[in-house]
Parts: C-alpha cells; structure tokens; sequence
C-alpha cells in the first residue's frame, strides 16, 4: 500500500504537497481529504497521486480523515484542471478553488477570544484601535475576524490580530466549517421489526380508543406496504399525515406512546419535472438543412460552428441533437453565457426533456449546487445540463455534446480572481477529452472561431434566414449630434424614437431600450467648481444610484452618500452628468406614464429570482418597456417587441481596445435581433453622434462578414489575434513608485526572452484599483507558442527577479490568457 499521498490544496501556490497516509487508511486519487496545513489552518485537499517516497528535509504531515467513500472527481477532470492551470497560466490550486462548489471545501475558521491572564506591561501598550478589538471581543467570547471588520468598520483587523497575538494578548483557534448543508425529509417508521406481529397486535390495542390514532397505523401500513412481501418503502411525515387526515399532533401523541419515531433522511432538491416530456419542436425546411449538415459535419470535425442569424431558430436545431445524443445514452453539456438565458430555454428544454434537465449557476446556493454535483457524480444516466461558465467543471461520466450558445460572448472569460478563463474554449477540450463533439452557435461568431471555420479547421453551418420567413430589422440611424441642434432630442431620447415607440405601445408592441451602463448615471460634478466625487481606492469616478441616493465605485463597492452641498466649495451646486439604466427607466417613464417599466441590469438581478421575474412580467406584457444593459441582448426571446432603441452606441465603438469594434457590432446586432421575432419585421433605432463609422453601417446592413473582413484586415495589419495570442501581465502593488520601477526591469527582463514580442508597461485605464496600483505588460506570441513552455519561463523570469529585487515579493503578479 502506498504511504504517501500529493494533496493539491485550493491556494494560490504552485504544485501540491505531500502528506502520510495513516495505517490502515485507504485513499484513492481524486478523494477529499482533510489535511493540516501551516500552524493552525485545515483544508480541503484533492489526492492527485499516491507514491513511497518519503520528502527529505521536513517533517512529513499526516492525512486528519478521508472526507468521501469514493473519489469527489471523475476522469479526465484532473487532466481537465491540469489544462487550464498550464494555458491560462495560474496554478492547480487556483483551478481547484474555481471548480469545486464552496459545500465541498470543508475549511476552518479562525477565531480569536481574550487571553484571561492577559495584563498591560504598562498603560499605552495597547493603542485605541486594539483596545476596541479587545473589548469586542471579550464581550462576544469568541469571534471572527469578519465580525470585528464588521463591527468596528476597521480596516486591516488581520494586522491588528497579529500584534496582539505577538502580545499575548488574544488566543487563536481554529474551528472546521462543513458548508454543505443536505437536503433533508421528515420520514416516519414503527419502532418494532417487521416479523414482530405480536408487538404489532399489541399497538393496535393501544389505539382501539383513539381513532385517529388507529387511522394513522393503518395509513402507515399502506404507505410502507408493511403486510407485503415487497420492499419495505420509506414514509415522509407530510405524506401520512396526509393519508391519514390527521394533525401533526396526533402524530406526536403516538410517538409519545412508542409506536412511531421521526427521523430524517437527506433528499435531493431536484424537483422531479415530470418523465412524459413532450417532443421537440418540428423544424423548417431551413432548419431541417442545418440539422442534416451538422450531423456531416461533426462527422468530419471535432467542432462545428452553426452561424445563424438572430430568430433562425438554433435553439431547435440544439433541441434536436441533444434528443439523439440522449437517445444513445450520452450526457450533454448546454452553456449560455448569462443566467437570465438559462430563464427562458430552462423552460423550453424542461418542455422536451423533463426531468433529465439540469440547471447549473452561480445563483443557486451552495448546497444547491453541491446536489447537482453528486447527482452527476454518482450516475451515468442521459442528462442534459444547461448552465454558464463554471458548468465545465461537472463530473460529467458519458459526455457525448458540448453545445456553447452565443459563443462570441465576453461574458465567458473569468475575469477576476484566478483562473482567467475563456468558458468557450475550455469547453471545446473538455469535448475532446471526453471524445465528445463540440457545438458552436452564434449570430455574430467571435473572430477567431470564424478564421478557423473559414480555414477548414472548424465545420461550418449556415442558418441564415429567420424562422417564419420574417425579414431582419430595419435599423435606422439618428444622428444626435444634428438632433441636439435641431434641439430634437429630450434628455437622451430623440423624438424618432418617441414617436416610435409611441406607436409601437398603442399598438399593443414591446419595446426594449439599451444602454450599457447601469447605475443613474456615470458621473456627478459640481458645476461652481468642477469637483467630481472619486472612490478613495480606486482612479474612477463614482457612479450615482438614485434609489439609494448613494455614490458608488463599481469597481471595489466604496460607497458615499451624495452630498447637499459641494464638499470643495460648499455650494450647492452638484448636478448628475449623463445616463444608465437607472436614470434612463426614470426619464421614459416621464414620457409614457402609463405604462409598466421594467429594468434589467446587474441591481436588478442580484437574487436567483429576479430574472424569472423581470422576463415574466415582460413576457406576460405586465411590462411594455423594458430598458436594461448588455443583459437584454443575449438570446432573449420576446414574441411582441417590434421597437429596440440603443440609445448611446458610441460608448461601446470608442473604447480603446483592439476588441472594442468586435465587441460593439455584436451587441448592436444582438440587441437589434430581439426586435420583431414572431410576427412582422421590427425597427431597430440606433442613437449616435458618428452614423459614418464603419460599426454603424455593417449592423445598418446586417452584414456579419464584410464587418469580418474588414476587421481582419486591422487585425492583421496591427498583429492582433487570430494572428497572435495575446497575453496581459498585471503587476499590482499598494505603492505607485515601487509597481512602477519593478515593472519596467521586469518587462526589460521579459524582453532578453521575448524580445519584439513584449510591449510595456503602461498604466491601464483604471491605474489604481483597492488601493493597488497596476502596471501593464502586453505579450504578442505566435499562435504555435507552448503555454507550458512560456509558462516555465514566465515563472523563472519571476523568481530571477525576487532574486534580485526583494520588492517583487510584496508585488502581487498574475497573468490574462487571450484576453477578451
């Protein structure tokens, strides 16, 4: 038997550490084990490999306890995570971390209580804010460093912690939390065996005088099928009391008695949706077409990307093929880009597939989520998951499809905290690593994927007319700089649109107004002296929320209330300067007053559901308006909106990224696709003070591959990616100077290797973010470039420099794989 294990830990830190396996503990790859790690700390770990050779040099830790039976991963997740710490560069741990739900990372806690024999060497030794700590926490007992930051609105209690711990003055302990809370049922059963006639006689002598008591028994009997030979059926507390028509306490009153005992039993909360689904939609002689050809194509590739238009029906087309994967007893994996699309195709999906569907995301609670994971853990029965992102993660057994909808979508890049990874992408691998194929549908696909279809490394399937035959919208273009001067425009509506709109409401039309920006406006400034309100831990301006009457940093969430009075020159003469979602639903509502508006956007949609209910009402026409952000564009599909308003499209063309035009003709065109879907041709109104740009006149014609040509063209010319694999280096400290000068020899080291290749670095658009000031370093490597390999070097690069530049260590670096 192997003595030692590597345990991978959900850290940030590179590699896995080595643990003793206890005699007569069996553990097996991929099990959760609980492990010591530092002083006082207990984590979750992952065996990742079992060996016999014992470390030199250090005292090896011994495993605490195996947390599972059989292993929490199935084959090739491990592969699978191995893959995505080497590509997008971070570490295994960070990969981890992401992966599991938070009810499988059992952790502990710290907690710190008063030293009772603690005494002042002398007064002052304790400062006021350590003072504070002390009293809090002998009051509480024994307290979390979360409640003291709650508490006492102190900032960097963990520093205050250390010195009294260096005093003497608090203890630390550390308690194990199990987050993962089961599902439970309250289930009933006599408190005798089932051969024990004699003591079953016996308790219906007990209940001769007590009728309801008897019924009980008798209810109980039946549900059981206790007199039969058949298996013996466990019994919920709601079903018999049911059965017998009785009230909780008659029930209690026979447990009092000894005949019953209540015990609870853990359930799954996968609401059972019926097992007589209906079946899939019938398809167009179009759609029909495009089934056959993916069916040749995934044949012939690995990969098949479906190009359809916005309302040609894909969602059909999937409907389909994941009725003949299910059929041959395989899984498919369903992946959207936003939650609130997981509302409307849960429902369509729920329709055809029943119970075999299930849905994935990070609004449902931990438990939740941990069910679902056990679920697929522990079956290899046809299923369907539709989820976002972090659905890739799931212990799939028999994957037989990967369908990635809206592929182009940023919304599948992680952003923040490691690993950066791009959903789509690690889909297509987890695909391949399963032999499984993989679907990509889009309207508007992603350059890169189009390159690759074009150059035969993709299939390609085209649906290029909407369903029913309805024309695409006709987009007109409002020039608001010459509305403005015709003094046509009321606030951020031009009369075009009201007049639009307008028409569209007495009709009995829908109407969806866009804006990428949430919040009630961007910016508030003082028009006395121009002072403009900043978030103190970050370069940005403040945002103001109307309904909270508050300023707040969307970056870091400081918050401020808005002030009466100019803090600078104490007049009052602050004024709101321009337009979200919030002052937009505020300002339409003026102009129709009697109709219902609703608003999607990230306030809005905090809560699991919120998106039911905002695309409900809107469904059911509760609402007329519904104004949101890039939210509203992403697949939605409302049978009524004939009108769709995007009323600023110059702040997604003019943003200073070589992704901003890709960026601003997708969702231009997405947005512009939820105007007339089902009955009639829609108009969609787009709103901008430079109609000549080329973004404007490719979505005026729908033209998806004249924008792509042209944007190739730029791509090329400028060495951006499908040509190139970008690579961003963030370098991030609390010092401006000292993230300044580490970054410059960095990036002069990073140049010995990488030569032309490194460009940097520079302060980004926001050079200050929680307080830390960012430096950034851009590498343009060939496509053919090995992750590992840059990887390795990156890394080296980094320790040769710590080697020489003790500063790095305090320097936070992380690295931004094909960022989006």
């Amino acid at each position: 038997m192997p003595r030692f294990a590597e345990v991978l830990l959900p850290l940030s830190i590179p590699g896995t550490y080595t643990y003793r396996i206890a005699p007569g503990e069996t553990v097996g790859v991929g099990h959760r084990v609980l492990v010591p790690f530092g002083r006082k700390k207990i984590f979750t770990g992952i065996v990742t490999m079992l060996h016999d050779i014992e470390p030199k040099g250090y005292e090896v830790k011994e495993i605490m306890a195996r947390l599972d039976d059989s292993p929490i991963l199935r084959h090739p997740q491990l592969k699978f995570w191995n893959w995505i710490a080497d590509y997008y560069l971070c570490s295994m741990g960070e990969v981890y971390k992401a992966a599991l739900p938070a009810g499988l990372k059992v952790e502990s806690e710290t907690f710190i209580s008063v030293n009772p024999d603690f005494e002042e060497a002398q007064p002052g030794t304790l400062t006021d804010r350590e003072r504070v700590v002390l009293d809090f926490t002998s009051q509480r007992g024994r307290v979390q460093i979360t409640d003291i930051t709650r508490a006492t609105g102190f900032k960097n209690v963990e520093g205050l912690v250390s010195k009294m711990l260096d005093m003497n003055a608090i203890h630390v302990s550390e308690r194990v939390i199990d987050n993962y809370r089961p599902k439970t049922q309250s289930c009933v059963r006599l408190t005798i065996a089932r051969n024990d006639e004699q003591a079953l006689h016996a308790f219906f002598d007990q209940v001769k005088r007590a009728p309801k008591q008897e019924a009980l028994l008798l209810a109980y009997l039946d549900l059981s099928r206790w007199m039969q030979r058949a298996e013996l059926q466990q019994v919920t507390k709601d079903d018999l009391l049911k059965r017998a028509a009785v009230s909780a306490a008659v029930l209690q009153a026979a447990v009092a008695k000894g005949m019953f005992e209540i015990y609870k039993r853990p359930v799954n909360r996968f609401a059972e949706m019926g097992s007589h689904p209906d079946p899939a939609p019938q398809l167009s002689a179009d759609q029909r077409r495009a089934y056959t050809e993916i069916h040749h194509s995934m044949r012939e590739h690995a990969i098949t990307l479906l190009h359809g238009v916005t309302s040609s029906g894909k969602t059909a087309v999937y409907m389909h093929l994941i009725a003949d994967v299910l059929a041959m007893g395989n899984q498919v994996l369903y992946l959207v880009p936003e939650i609130a699309l997981t509302t409307q195709l849960t429902r369509r999906l729920r329709r055809v597939f029943g119970d075999k569907l299930l849905i994935y995301h990070s609004k449902f609670s931990d438990n939740e989520r941990v069910d679902i994971w056990r679920r697929l853990l522990t079956t290899n029965e046809p299923l369907v998951v539709i989820g976002v992102r972090s659905a890739v993660f799931l212990p799939f057994s028999k994957l037989g499809l990967v369908i990635v909808d809206e592929e182009h979508d940023s919304s599948y890049k992680q952003q923040d905290p490691a690993p950066r990874y791009n959903g789509r992408n690690a889909a297509i691998v987890l695909a391949s690593m399963h032999g499984a194929k993989a679907l990509l549908g889009s309207a508007t696909p992603a350059i890169e994927v189009y390159y690759k279809a074009l150059a035969g490394k993709y299939g390609l399937v085209r649906l290029l007319t909407r369903y029913g035959d309805i024309e695409m919208p006709q987009v007109q273009v409002i020039d608001t700089k010459q509305e403005r001067k015709r003094r046509r425009m009321a606030g951020l509506f031009s009369q075009q649109l009201i007049d639009q709109c307008s028409a569209a409401l007495k009709n009995g039309e829908q109407v969806i107004l866009f804006q990428n920006r949430r919040g009630y406006a961007p910016m508030v400034t003082c028009k006395e002296c121009g002072w403009v309100p900043r978030c103190e831990n970050c370069d940005v301006s403040l945002t103001y929320h109307k309904h909270t009457h508050s300023l707040t940093c969307h970056y870091c969430g400081y918050t401020l209330t808005l002030p009466d009075l100019c803090p600078a020159c104490h007049l009052p003469g602050i004024e709101i300067v321009g337009y979200g979602t919030e002052r937009i639903e505020d300002d339409i509502d003026k102009v129709f007053p009697d109709e219902k508006i609703s608003r999607m956007d990230l306030d809005t949609t905090r809560s699991k559901s919120s998106y039911d209910r905002i695309i409900d009402d809107f469904s059911s026409h509760k609402t007329n308006i519904l104004v949101g952000t890039q939210m509203v564009t992403k697949g939605l599909d409302f049978d009524a909106v004939s009108i769709v308003g995007i009323l600023n499209a110059d702040t997604m063309i003019n943003f200073p990224d070589f992704r901003a035009h890709e960026r601003a003709f997708d969702m231009l065109e997405q947005v512009a696709g939820r105007a007339g879907r089902a009955h009639k041709q829609g108009q969609v109104i787009v709103q901008t003070s430079d109609p000549s740009s080329p973004v404007i006149g490719f979505v005026q014609e729908h033209d998806y591959d004249g924008f792509y040509q042209h944007e190739l063209a730029e791509r090329e010319k400028f060495h951006y990616p499908p040509f190139t694999r970008i690579i961003n280096v963030y370098l991030k400290h609390r010092d401006d100077a000292t993230v300044g000068e580490v970054a410059v020899r960095y990036s002069n080291m990073l140049r010995q290797v990488f030569a032309h290749r490194v460009m940097g670095p520079e302060r980004p658009l926001v050079g200050r973010v929680q307080n830390l000031y960012i430096r950034q370093i851009v590498l343009k490597m060939e496509n053919e470039a090995s992750m590992p390999k840059v990887k390795q070097i990156l890394r080296q690069i980094y320790e040769n420099l710590i080697a020489i530049d003790a500063r790095m260590k305090s320097v936070r670096l992380y690295f931004d794989v094909d960022p989006v």
